[in-house]
């Protein structure tokens, strides 16, 4: 059953679209959901954000219900943020604004010793090398691509114990670097690491700081990575399967020692994996019995 936003301001002219927002208490960090219901003579393209726009695309397991994933960064402050549905109504552009209220999430502090050469390198060499990952990294995130690879729900990239989850500041050798922006499993070195979902490998690498990786492209700009790999079982370019080895985890990169790093992005926005793919599970990807 669709329920109706609720809207400020008086922007009642947005009722006539039927859509639902699934999480409407979402934190930064997270990833909220918006459904919207197939109708005549409408074409709905993105949802708008500032300067992101996120795709609105067909739910894959249900042809009248379209979905939009929308990520808020962690370094989002709480504020009612703007909202732009952008469709066509009978070939004719239109712009609808709703609001969504955005809370500050109750991350912890954690501290980590690693190499100081990992903390803030300052080899020239180092620092170009960094910048050029960086740069190739969010040029993959950015890209949007319209083939949608999940049909399936996803499951975890290996079974074991979490030991840092998302969101937690990191403080490196006593100074402030950041947070964590994913989720750490226990792993010791060669555990195989598994495809959380079907994808196109976007890329495989050794990079400084994230060490082995491998990242999966789903379609619609929801990717998944896995960082500290030892060694790959795929190349760039492979269409993988949910559940396929991608490789095996180890200690490269920025560690204290071996494990798996699992992240996801959403149209380049860092966002708790866990949360986007249990969202995805219970409202996109569910598979009824």
């Amino acid at each position: 059953m669709f329920r109706y936003l609720y809207l400020l301001l008086g922007f009642t002219s947005l009722f006539a679209l039927n859509f639902e927002i699934v999480n409407p208490d979402v934190v930064n960090g997270k990833t909220t959901l918006i459904k919207f219901k197939k109708e005549r003579g409408i074409r709905y393209k993105n949802v708008i954000v500032g300067k992101k726009k996120f795709p609105i695309f067909q739910n894959p397991l249900n042809r009248d219900e379209y979905c939009a994933l929308v990520g808020f960064s962690y370094y989002e402050k709480p504020a009612t943020k703007e909202l732009y549905v952008s469709y066509e109504k009978n070939k004719k552009s239109e712009k609808k604004l709703l609001f969504l209220h955005l809370h500050a999430g109750r991350y912890k502090k954690e501290t980590i010793s690693v190499d100081p050469a990992k903390v803030n390198p300052k080899a020239p060499a180092v620092k170009k090398r960094v910048a050029r990952e960086y740069v190739e990294a969010m040029k993959i995130y950015n890209s949007v691509h319209k083939t949608n690879y999940l049909y399936r729900p996803f499951i975890l990239p290996l079974e074991s114990t979490i030991t840092s989850e998302f969101g937690k500041a990191r403080v490196y050798n006593g100074s402030l670097k950041g947070y964590h922006s994913g989720t750490d499993f226990r792993a010791k070195m060669g555990t195989p690491i598994k495809a959380a979902n079907d994808g196109k490998v976007a890329l495989v690498k050794k990079r400084f700081y994230s060490g082995g990786t491998v990242v999966l492209d789903h379609g619609e700009g929801i990717y998944t990575c896995y960082f500290h790999m030892s060694k790959f079982s795929v190349k760039q370019g492979d269409i993988v399967k949910r559940g396929e080895l991608l490789g095996f985890s180890g200690k490269s990169g920025r560690v204290t020692g071996p494990h798996l790093h699992f992240s996801a992005r959403i149209d380049g926005v860092q966002v708790d994996p866990l949360q986007l793919i249990t969202l995805m599970n219970n409202n996109i990807l569910k598979v009824d019995n």
